[in-house]
């Protein structure tokens, strides 16, 4: 497994941890180092993606809803939820990741850590994302 990935995984259990509590991203991420351990690199990537999402976590929410036909993210499993809020942060603010390496990834992680459906509702909130946004780039 890559560093990317692992790093990953990390970050989407912070961020459902951050989501099931309101804990503080910074003391949730103190809590995780404190119980589990990380090559250096993916612990660098995963406080990214964890404090980066979060900073942005409106603008993310907003553009979720916009692509999630008759699915509040209050009705979207937290897991599912928290995937999304990481790929689309990705493929916002992390330019050097090829975007079809972040939504790859967020569908098998969707596949790994949700429900039977979990990749393919990823995977659809995520190509109506994408498709958005290249069709904003465009214009």
């Amino acid at each position: 497994m890559g560093y990317r990935r692992k790093a990953r995984e990390i970050a989407l259990q912070v961020l459902y941890q951050i989501d099931a509590s309101g804990m503080d991203p910074v003391e949730a991420l103190d809590l995780f180092w404190l119980n589990f351990e990380a090559p250096g690199n993916a612990r660098g990537f995963a406080v990214t993606l964890v404090t980066g999402t979060m900073k942005h976590i409106g603008e993310i929410d907003a553009m979720i809803r916009e692509c999630s036909d008759h699915w509040s993210l209050d009705r979207m499993a937290r897991v599912d939820r928290n995937i999304l809020r990481m790929a689309i942060y990705e493929l916002l603010h992390l330019h050097e990741i090829p975007p079809r390496a972040t939504l790859n990834e967020a569908i098998d992680i969707g596949k790994t850590f949700g429900s039977e459906n979990s990749g393919a509702f990823v995977n659809g909130i995520l190509d109506a994302f994408y498709s958005r946004m290249h069709l904003k780039n465009e214009h």
